[in-house]
């Protein structure tokens, strides 16, 4: 079996779990950090992501979960907190990053195009991609 049929399988065994569309909590890895994440994989959970909330643990995160690789374009409307947004393609490599991007407390608030295709978005505190030093290919590990 190829190495991308391999890596597919794996990141789809991983992520059978949620086909329902609900939220559950896993763990990624990035350049060696661990953070617990939920999954938003339905329309619902994508539309409402981190919306409201006041604090996030600094080990902690979403990660939106689409069904193929597309431009995306995220925005922080009722989001509270100050994110970074990191885009993966479907091999589960970084193809861009949106730094500290500030709340949006009423509209029209800007929209973050991850400028590629991408699979997957990975929302964390803002500053940790920068503390991480992540670059274009870096690895998402999934941990279930």
């Amino acid at each position: 079996m190829s190495r991308f049929r391999l890596r597919f399988l794996a990141v789809a065994l991983a992520l059978a779990p949620l086909a329902a569309g609900a939220q559950a909590i896993s763990t990624v890895e990035l350049k060696g950090q661990r953070f617990s994440i939920e999954i938003a994989e339905d329309d619902a959970s994508r539309a409402h992501g981190l919306m409201d909330r006041t604090h996030m643990d600094a080990d902690h995160g979403m990660l939106f979960v689409f069904q193929n690789d597309a431009p995306r374009a995220f925005w922080m409307k009722n989001t509270k907190i100050p994110l970074d947004m990191l885009y993966f393609d479907a091999d589960l490599k970084l193809v861009s990053v949106q730094h500290s991007v500030p709340p949006c407390p009423a509209d029209p608030c800007p929209a973050y195009s991850s400028g590629a295709p991408a699979r997957y978005v990975l929302e964390l505190n803002a500053g940790q991609a920068e503390k991480l030093g992540v670059v274009s290919g870096d690895a998402l590990i999934v941990h279930r």
